[in-house]
């Protein structure tokens, strides 16, 4: 088979999203993601909810991928899935399809760890388009509801994590205090379009003092909680009044958090190469935050697409296209796992 015929199949099924993408090569033919709704009434994920919700979406959307990248499934030269981490029910879905498909056609299964997927979004390319890759080796902010971590990235396959929270992650932090002024769920893009509207000087909480690139978001989740208890015994519509306030000043001290650390791993590498990924990487004062740095100390940034920072299938299909290239293949017997860094 001629590299130019090198179609991957990648299946992401990590959470509560279950999404199929078609790259022929690095080049991205279809992504298509069905998400859930359910979830919602409940103010997070209720794991046997997404799984069976899984198992109905699981087999339309690898159809519509294939039929929107114009690809059967006897042009495949592989089937690339997410492996893990995330939640076992719905990784299980996903990895029992993907193994039943490669053995079906006969051809290779890649297993690709749904972190390193995110980083690898920066190397999606699509047609028609430039794509703005980074120059290795550099530095990534990986953002998102269960991790906060600074990367080193040296290749697709050679990456270390220089730093990364201790107790909760950055999104998860956002999505409980979201929860906590009652705004529903998720609640990264309530606070981030409440924000836009909102003061990020109202109001201040409790920033850590966290030694070496290491972050920690425990005490500001505990800060914002027990203000928003004192504010409202005075005032029991506080946070109706102030929400935007509430959320702008939230978002910044998490955002400040974020990219100090991120300034002092520049600093130490050398590396001014800087990207960031995962969902949290969606929220416009990150963003903003970004361009700022990039502005003021020189930084050469990388921000994805919006439709790659969520939970998506064309960053686990590029990926399974560099470990194609390498012969990087799973055996059928490898089991799905909830928990594991890069």
């Amino acid at each position: 088979m001629k590299e130019k015929d090198i179609y991957i199949l990648g299946i992401e099924s990590s959470c509560d999203d279950t999404s199929a993408a078609v790259v022929c090569r690095d080049v991205l033919l279809s992504n298509v993601t069905a998400s859930q709704a359910v979830h919602e009434a409940y103010g997070g994920v209720v794991p046997e909810l997404a799984s069976r919700a899984h198992q109905q979406n699981i087999v339309p959307v690898v159809d519509q991928a294939l039929k929107r990248a114009g690809v059967s499934k006897e042009q495949l030269a592989a089937v690339a899935f997410t492996r893990g981490p995330g939640l076992m029910g719905s990784l299980l879905v996903g990895v029992s399809f993907a193994k039943g498909l490669a053995r079906a056609l006969d051809i290779p299964l890649i297993d690709v760890n749904h972190l390193q997927g995110h980083l690898m979004a920066h190397f999606i390319k699509e047609k028609d388009s430039k794509t703005d890759t980074p120059p290795l080796p550099f530095l990534c902010l990986l953002v998102s509801g269960g991790n906060s971590q600074i990367i080193r990235v040296n290749a697709y396959n050679d990456m270390e994590i220089l730093g990364q929270t201790i107790d909760d992650a950055a999104g998860e932090a956002i999505d409980k205090c979201a929860k906590v002024m009652g705004l529903g769920y998720p609640g990264g893009p309530i606070i981030d379009r409440l924000a836009r509207k909102g003061n990020p000087d109202a109001y201040t909480f409790a920033e850590p003092n966290i030694a070496g690139l290491n972050y920690s978001f425990s005490g500001l989740k505990t800060s914002f909680l027990y203000n928003l208890r004192d504010w409202t015994k005075e005032m029991p519509d506080f946070i109706e009044k102030n929400k935007e306030d509430l959320a702008a000043s939230l978002e910044k001290t998490i955002v400040d958090i974020l990219m100090k650390k991120l300034k002092r791993a520049v600093r130490d590498t050398g590396i001014n190469h800087v990207a960031v990924a995962g969902g949290v990487s969606a929220n416009t004062g990150l963003r903003n935050a970004f361009h700022d740095y990039s502005k003021r100390y020189g930084w050469h940034i990388y921000i994805p697409k919006f439709s790659y920072t969520t939970d998506n299938a064309a960053m686990i299909a590029v990926t399974g296209y560099y470990k194609y290239l390498d012969g990087d293949f799973c055996s059928i017997d490898k089991p799905a796992f909830s928990k594991t860094t890069i």
